[in-house]
């Protein structure tokens, strides 16, 4: 294959910058990463451009770091500035390029297929956030225009709303695109009429074929007025789906075979589960055409993206051109993967709770924002974890640790203490009286008390039993110290009360619960927990507490039993 003069020189200058920045020999990996995110038409082709790259980092190993440094200022100098300019801090947002007087619009877009998930919470809070600095306005856009491939959840709509009030990121305004089909329609007349759309009836490997040798399809010449003809047509149902599209003239020649007359409109029979829309059309606009003319109408002049849509921008920028726009100021944020849950999308996600994988969106071993609310997490930890992670084009690999412990500082001022005993066990103890235990609500705050009646049988955990032998003394937490005497049954000697023994014996400290308390299930991450907890967790309803030596929970209902959701340790 031959490589263009651009593409000659985005590998020399990179591969210089690899020089300069490590004063040794380039690394063809690191090479081709900066050259592939550059010029991402030579992705496809991978294999062939390797050579052709180490061919060019040959040449420049045979340079000093003074050589190196010399021809990278001279072809790319901004790229040799990069290597010497401190880097903004990570954490924190970075101010907007806002020109006085300027007012900031921005807009969170999700395609509503299912609830927010820690994914599309990021640019909630982020862009809300801006807005709040600003003094701005916030939109948040359906973009509800693929009745088939993302079918749109009608409760999606609801809980996108209600999860974005919650995160305290209330918007000020909320646009259906489904709602606004009529007005792409008339930018797409325009478009037609300018000579700069057309309707094409290739089929899509036959087009793809045109697209990749830079050739023009056969309808791509039509005049404007058999393009009109064309596009009612598809406006009136008469062409079947795949038959016709609509499609915006760029340069056919692009490098970028992404940009090439990309497609604006397609038809689409299926229903539309919005019922004000439904059956009311038959040609819906592709995300890039939608997204161009949105933006412009809501008078959007900063956005947050993807630094893998790049191509995105591209190809709106043809539209925005067109019409004599000022494209709106954009950032670029690299993908966020978070340890826990690796990669996830909201189609894969229903799939599995179809298939009876989870018990619904809020399961806690999801990652939306309505299972982290159900377990308890606070929506100030999240924000303040999505804030942190800053906007910046590399990609972030973060635990929930981090969210986790914001949260942690949050609810534990508050969160009253309790005993739960899971996988439980009865104890017997010999020669221990009954008595009455008050026990603290918080270690630290003072709240009052909590009070067990306690007899001669207990509960404690199977895995705090699992690796104790007969005459091993043990310390019930806040009550009294015992001597096991028996594993089956299990049981134990009475000893005495005193808090030195457990200092001078090193001993093991458990807990316990009384046999008349009540049943408490735990619904986790990682599976269920199912026990007795003390009979005060009735009244936490809807409160974070904290089960001793098992983490915090968010108490779900006291109906029959108690339902609590694992928040975290």
């Amino acid at each position: 294959m031959t490589l263009s003069e651009e593409d000659k020189l985005a590998i020399r200058k990179y591969a210089l910058q690899n020089a300069v920045k490590y004063s040794q020999p380039p690394k063809t990996g690191a090479v081709m990463g900066k050259v592939m995110s550059e010029s991402p038409h030579l992705r496809p082709m991978a294999k062939e451009v390797k050579p052709l790259v180490e061919e060019v980092l040959n040449e420049v190993s045979e340079g000093t770091p003074d050589v190196w440094k010399e021809e990278l200022n001279k072809i790319a100098p901004e790229l040799l500035e990069e290597l010497y300019t401190k880097k903004e801090p990570t954490k924190g947002l970075k101010p907007l390029d806002v020109e006085e007087g300027e007012e900031v619009v921005m807009r969170f877009a999700p395609n509503p297929n299912g609830p927010p998930t820690l994914g599309s919470t990021r640019g909630i809070v982020v862009n809300s956030e801006y807005v709040n600095k600003y003094n701005g306005t916030f939109i948040i856009r359906f973009d509800d225009t693929d009745p088939q491939t993302k079918r749109p959840m009608m409760e999606a709509y609801d809980w996108y709303i209600e999860d974005c009030k919650w995160l305290g990121a209330e918007p000020d305004k909320v646009i259906y695109a489904s709602n606004r089909i009529p007005v792409y329609y008339e930018y797409a007349e325009k478009l037609i009429e300018m000579g700069n759309a057309y309707v094409c009836f290739c089929k899509g490997d036959e087009f793809k074929k045109y697209k990749d040798n830079k050739k023009a399809c056969p309808h791509r010449d039509q005049n404007p007025e058999d393009n009109l003809y064309y596009w009612n047509n598809m406006l009136n149902g008469e062409y079947g789906e795949k038959e016709a599209v609509l499609r915006i003239k760029t340069d056919i020649q692009h490098k970028d075979p992404a940009l090439r007359d990309f497609g604006a409109f397609r038809i689409i029979k299926t229903s539309h589960p919005r019922p004000e829309v439904d059956g009311k059309y038959v040609v819906w606009p592709l995300l890039d055409f939608e997204g161009a003319i949105e933006d412009h109408e809501g008078g959007v002049n900063h956005i947050i993206r993807g630094k893998d849509l790049r191509d995105s921008e591209r190809r709106q920028r043809y539209i925005y051109e067109y019409f004599g726009w000022e494209y709106p100021k954009t950032t670029h944020w690299g993908r966020v993967k978070i340890h826990e849950f690796g990669k996830f999308s909201t189609s894969s996600i229903a799939k599995s709770i179809q298939n009876g994988e989870y018990l619904g969106w809020d399961d806690p071993a999801l990652p939306t924002i309505r299972a982290l609310r159900r377990r308890g997490i606070q929506p100030e930890a999240i924000r303040k974890f999505m804030i942190d992670m800053g906007v910046g084009e590399t990609d972030i690999s973060i635990s929930l640790e981090s969210l986790y412990a914001e949260n942690r500082k949050l609810v534990d001022p508050s969160a009253n203490r309790y005993f739960f005993v899971w996988d439980p066990v009865e104890l017997e103890i010999k020669g221990a009286e009954p008595r009455n235990v008050k026990l603290s609500l918080h270690p630290k705050e003072k709240r009052g008390y909590r009070e067990l009646e306690t007899g001669s049988k207990l509960y404690v955990c199977q895995e705090d039993i699992d690796n104790i032998n007969v005459g091993d003394k043990l310390r019930l937490k806040d009550l009294y110290n015992i001597e096991v005497t028996s594993l089956n049954p299990l049981q134990a000697q009475y000893l005495d009360d005193s808090v030195e023994r457990i200092k001078k014996g090193n001993l093991p400290i458990i807990h316990w619960i009384p046999l008349n308390e009540v049943s408490v299930k735990v619904m986790a991450p990682d599976g269920q927990y199912e026990g007795f907890g003390e009979h005060g967790i009735a009244d936490e309803v809807d409160s974070v507490v904290q089960f001793e030596r098992f983490g915090f929970c968010r108490i779900d209902s006291a109906d029959d039993n108690i339902i609590a959701f694992f928040a975290h340790k």
